[in-house]
């Protein structure tokens, strides 16, 4: 995936298309991560929730990619990607404007807050597999990880800004009022995607096409190419114990460090300033040490920082906490560049939703699980007893992407017809490694 094309000498943000992509993508990151703070606020503060209904809360959120995962990309690979994206965007709005609504009016339970979890989720499942699906669309393909690297870039500056906007929201407005602010950022969001003038034809479906036949044609593609089926398994394990994460965070630094809300906001946002860095050096690390050695070393070397998460019970707990957030999402960040910017080179353009949904269910569909998990965990032996389960599990995350061929490769294959992209023992040079 080196740049060859001239176009690449311009870069994607000379692309105003791309631009408008981009600031879609940051308006309603931001309000995203808002409410990341906010929503579990609302539950732990006015609805006095257990650990076991945020945990319930955080898994509804994501069970969507479990539940419809497969499907989404077989529909999402039949329509254009554009409008599918602004009505997304319409359907989380109106889901996330009813909390305030209802807050209002006195009336906000926790089953309305799992159902606005579980419609924005479906809507997200559409947004997300028809957004990677879009990009290779907009950018050439030697311009791919330079166009993830800027969404990355935007996406964890939204990490490093919403939360603490939304704790200071949430002291000054009330949890349920600050949500608002996520249904502002779905609604510029689609209005700047509104603005894209690429034509977008409508797919074509293949004669006797079925549902059944076009999940089966993404699940063959992804299971018979060794890096993705690694990438999928080391990544679907990092999820479920970000989810145990998600799921028993807001809990232990409220209830477990006594942090105001302002404070909680404070702690997420400068873990994510990790990410950020992430976003931002990912390109500089892949062309020093390989696209294909990133990929592993990244989860390698910053993984084991999540054992700052249970040792932050001590004297500087915060500081501890964020610390170790921000060094695993440093590495996260790295490894999802690499690995996205690669999956988007290799697939053809008429598998890009289906291989996208397909992954997505691997790897996302152990979400609600792992909150669910973190949830049990919380309420049976505590906030930090689930944190340490959760980086436990951190330091496996690495395992399938050593146990495969990626361990011998520098550079990742470049796409489909290139032979790296199935010779397991190919170390990325013009000669064959040995198997190992």
């Amino acid at each position: 995936m080196s740049v060859t094309s001239p176009a690449a000498t311009s870069g994607p943000l000379r692309m105003r298309d791309f631009r408008l992509l981009l600031a879609g993508a940051a308006v309603g990151q931001l309000g995203a991560h808002v409410t990341l703070v906010a929503l579990p606020l609302v539950a732990v503060l006015q609805l006095e929730a257990s650990a076991f209904q945020v945990g319930l809360l955080t898994a509804a959120e994501t069970a969507a990619f479990l539940v419809i995962g497969l499907p989404a990309g077989a529909w999402v690979d039949r329509m254009r990607k554009l409008p599918l994206m602004i009505r997304a965007d319409v359907v989380r709005a109106v889901a996330m404007v009813s909390v305030p609504v209802a807050g209002v009016a006195g009336v906000l339970t926790m089953a309305q807050l799992y159902a606005v979890a579980l419609i924005t989720g479906a809507a997200t499942v559409f947004f997300d597999v028809a957004h990677q699906s879009f990009l290779p669309q907009l950018l050439p393909r030697d311009q791919l990880v330079q166009g993830n690297g800027a969404l990355e870039a935007v996406r964890s500056s939204a990490q490093v800004t919403g939360p603490g906007l939304g704790g200071g929201l949430v002291q000054l407005l009330g949890a349920h009022l600050a949500v608002v602010a996520d249904a502002i950022g779905y609604v510029l969001s689609a209005v700047f995607l509104w603005g894209i003038k690429r034509p977008e034809p409508r797919p074509e479906a293949a004669p006797g096409a079925s549902l059944r036949a076009d999940i089966g044609e993404g699940l063959r593609f992804v299971f018979g190419q060794p890096l993705l089926r690694a990438m999928a398994a080391s990544t679907g394990l990092g999820n479920f114990f970000t989810a145990v994460l998600m799921a028993t965070q807001t809990v232990f630094l409220v209830r477990g460090l006594g942090l105001e809300p302002g404070a909680v906001g404070l702690v997420l946002s400068a873990a994510a300033v990790g990410g950020l860095a992430g976003a931002l050096c990912s390109g500089a690390l892949a062309a020093r040490l390989g696209e294909a050695r990133i990929v592993w070393l990244s989860p390698l070397v910053t993984g084991p920082f999540a054992l700052l998460w249970p040792l932050s019970a001590s004297a500087g707990g915060a500081m501890l906490f964020a610390l170790g957030s921000g060094v695993v999402f440093f590495g996260a960040v790295v490894y999802n560049i690499a690995q996205v910017s690669f999956r988007q080179a290799l697939c053809p353009p008429g598998l890009l939703g289906r291989m996208n949904a397909t992954l997505r269910f691997l790897m996302w569909g152990t979400l609600p699980l792992g909150a669910l998990a973190g949830g049990a965990l919380a309420d049976g032996f505590g906030a930090r007893a689930a944190l340490l389960w959760c980086a436990a599990g951190f330091l496996v995350v690495p395992l399938p992407l050593l146990l495969s061929p990626l361990r011998r490769m520098r550079e990742l294959p470049s796409g489909p017809d290139d032979p790296r992209a199935t010779a397991p023992g190919s170390d990325g040079r013009a000669e064959p490694a040995p198997l190992g």
